[in-house]
């Protein structure tokens, strides 16, 4: 009996570091409501995704009903497979309170020493493969983000150093803060983009490509809209949007949605395939960060990864179906 291929492996922008194709989003473990807020269900879904070939686990030390609880349940469930899978968690996002005293802002020196060994000993590792910095931070300079990062990928508690949510100039600054100061640079950049998501074609994604760094998107099914599952007049009642969300639904652009189905089906491929084939076409791109509540989803997800390859008039006329909004900014 032959297994089924692995999940394709890609770099992540000009570093060492290579990522499965397709990611797991953590952000479900220890939520509430979900079949993964126990530690049998995201056992359930972490052993599909070793299985499946998603060997990319995305999460961050706020994920959880309680601050944290991803990463513990992560932990609990990894034990003896560690080295199996590719860990990546987040720090300082303003969002949450950690529970740390407060002795500066979440991307000072003091902070993400602290925040990087909770994690660590939340994951039960020696070591995270990619550490990122999950929000801004306006109230500590990127010279000292960067310096006491390097110090912890010296030290090896960290492999590589990435950003999420940052802007394109931000990006081109730490670039730079980096290169000068002949310190460890990021590699890669984490921010919402989808079909239905394309602000960071803007500014993200010509400074990821200028500045030779692996792209992540979260959010890329936009809650699920992507997958296929929804309709103008149907929404399957167990899932996030209609728990919590339902105005995603309610306000999504089906004729544009519509369209791309019957995009779809002329093609004989799902609309979760072709929205994955989207993806990874394009420029920079290293994963897709999905989440999952479940083994089928995982299955699908990484089934996803290599269904389909667009050709480039493929690409033109989804890329007409959900055209890049007109920027505020460039009105006059």
């Amino acid at each position: 009996m032959t297994s089924e291929p692995a999940v394709p492996l890609r770099r992540v922008g000009a570093s060492g570091l290579l990522v499965s194709a397709v990611g797991l989003g953590c952000n479900n473990f220890g939520r509430a409501g979900t079949r993964t807020e126990t530690l049998e269900g995201t056992r359930e879904v972490l052993d599909a995704a070793i299985d499946a070939g998603v060997t990319l686990l995305d999460t961050a030390d706020m994920y959880g009903k309680d601050p944290g609880l991803s990463e513990t349940l992560m932990g609990e469930a990894l034990k003896g497979r560690r080295d199996r899978v590719t860990l990546a968690t987040k720090f300082g996002h303003f969002g949450r309170d950690m529970g740390y005293e407060v002795t500066g802002s979440k991307a000072s020196r003091t902070y993400v020493r602290r925040a990087v060994e909770a994690s660590l000993t939340r994951l039960q590792t020696e070591w995270i493969d990619l550490y990122q910095l999950h929000t801004p931070d306006p109230g500590t300079p990127i010279e000292e983000t960067l310096d006491v990062l390097a110090d912890l990928v010296r030290e090896g508690k960290v492999r590589y150093i990435g950003h999420s949510n940052l802007a394109g100039w931000q990006i081109a600054e730490a670039h730079y803060v980096a290169a000068e100061r002949a310190g460890v640079p990021f590699v890669s950049a984490q921010n919402h983009y989808s079909l239905l998501a394309r602000a960071a074609e803007r500014d993200v994604l010509p400074a990821v490509e200028r500045f030779g760094l692996g792209f992540l998107p979260y959010f890329p099914l936009h809650n699920g809209l992507l997958t296929g599952k929804f309709t103008r007049d149907h929404a399957p009642s167990d899932t996030r949007i209609m728990r919590q969300r339902q105005h995603v639904w309610q306000e999504a652009p089906w004729d544009a949605l519509e369209a791309f189905q019957a995009f779809c089906d002329e093609r004989g491929v799902t609309m979760l395939e072709a929205t994955f084939g989207w993806l990874l076409a394009r420029p920079s791109l290293a994963s897709v960060i999905a989440g999952a509540t479940s083994p089928e989803q995982i299955r699908a997800n990484a089934a996803a990864a290599s269904a389909w390859s667009p050709t480039p008039d493929d690409l033109t006329t989804i890329d007409a179906l959900f055209p890049l909004p007109e920027d505020p900014a460039a009105r006059v």
